[in-house]
């Protein structure tokens, strides 16, 4: 097998730095071609000194300028802005995208690579929350490989596809006629068993304290809400055609079991390791094949036991149904759910809005929204903005929006 060559959209974050300690460890297997970074150029310098792409690509346009004068007179080609990292996203030499763009930013620089019929490794969950069928459908059409790298999903998709030699993507079939029902873990994040009224008064440094898995920071308060796994029982029935309905959620505390697989004739099939996306990542970028990840071995006697719990109390966790019931509407609903959640989250991080007050945002803007259908990824990308809009409005109502960019 020859060597592949990898774009990385979002090279700089938590995913971007452990697929570059994936491909150090297989020189032989791996060459980067392309970074793409948000605005951490101090870093994007660092990997582009050490992996040497044909091109980086800096969204932030003074980053970018800051990192043109420490690459002076390096070969390496630098891109800036919106259009640049889009460019990363369909890079005519990269035999493969890993798209690790937080939220929807990441959309269209994924598109592009559908577009250019790249096999994309997905991490970006927001891609499937927004565009879903859209995404799917384009990819069906140019023939784009969508290999999972969120931990959940590639268990699942793992457990659909171990054992097939040949190349195969979730796209290329529905599990709805064969009864298969999805069941995706959750570790209930550093609130797990917290009532309501407990949650009230929570701080940006608790709910950042993730007792498993090291996070972007987004994520890592999504998972404190439980949105994000919401946002993964979209991202699983987008990706393998299975209804709503048969997607389920329970709670796993330690985190070893990363999802399941329950087949019609009472089969239940687990992925289990240790937490480290290193793991999904070396899955995503090797697939078929099978290779060595620089993680931990799973020691099950030094385990003892793994627990499961029920899923997250929706009085304390609202964040879950809400995303089911965005799922349920269909059409834009989703769109909605997530830009709303991503101005929360910043309002969150930036103290403007207490905990509690994330659902409340989410909520009060998918009311204000009709779910349309939409056929096209600019008009979702419009809706996106709407949603950013009422959510910023809710957030000057409620006295905190002038924090909030």
């Amino acid at each position: 097998m020859g060597v592949k060559r990898i774009a990385i959209l979002g090279s700089t974050g938590s995913i971007g730095v452990n697929a570059l300690d994936v491909v150090a460890a297989h020189p032989e297997r791996f060459r980067v071609v392309a970074l793409a970074a948000g605005a951490n150029g101090a870093r994007l310098v660092e990997q582009a000194r050490r992996f040497r792409p044909e091109v980086v690509a800096v969204a932030n346009e003074r980053v970018a300028a800051e990192v043109r004068r420490e690459l002076a007179g390096e070969p390496i080609e630098i891109l800036t802005g919106a259009a640049g990292v889009e460019a990363v996203g369909g890079w005519e030499s990269a035999e493969m995208i890993l798209s690790a763009l937080v939220g929807a930013a990441g959309l269209r620089p994924t598109w592009a690579a559908l577009r250019a019929g790249k096999p994309v490794a997905l991490a970006n969950k927001e891609c499937l929350v927004i565009s879903g069928a859209l995404f799917m459908e384009q990819a069906r059409r140019s023939g784009s490989q969508v290999i999972p790298v969120d931990s959940e999903h590639s268990a699942i998709f793992q457990a659909l596809y171990n054992g097939r030699r040949e190349p195969v993507s979730p796209i290329d079939a529905t599990h709805d006629a064969a009864g298969v029902r999805l069941i995706l873990t959750a570790s209930g994040g550093p609130f797990r068993g917290w009532r309501r009224s407990r949650l009230e008064h929570v701080t940006c440094e608790q709910a950042l304290a993730h007792p498993n898995w090291s996070m972007g920071r987004k994520i890592t308060i999504d998972s404190a809400t439980c949105m994000n796994k919401g946002l993964e029982v979209i991202e699983a029935h987008h990706l393998f055609g299975v209804p709503a309905g048969r997607i389920e959620v329970v709670v796993h505390p330690e985190s070893i079991v990363h999802s399941m697989v329950a087949y019609a004739d009472g089969s239940v099939l687990a992925q289990m390791g240790v937490p480290d996306m290193r793991t999904p990542i070396a899955v995503a970028l090797a697939w078929p094949e099978r290779i060595s990840a620089p993680v931990a071995r799973l020691d099950l006697p030094a385990l003892g036991s793994l627990t499961f719990g029920g899923p997250p109390d929706p009085a304390a966790f609202p964040c879950l149904e809400l995303a089911y019931a965005a799922l349920k509407q269909g059409g834009t609903a989703p769109a909605v759910l997530n830009g709303a959640n991503e101005v929360a989250v910043e309002a969150f991080l930036k103290h403007a809005i207490g905990f509690l007050d994330i659902p409340r945002l989410i909520q009060s803007t998918l009311e204000q929204s009709a779910p349309d259908a939409m056929d096209r990824i600019e008009d979702l990308l419009e809706v996106d903005r709407w949603a950013r809009e009422r959510a910023r409005a809710w957030i000057a109502r409620h006295g905190g929006g002038s924090q909030v960019e």
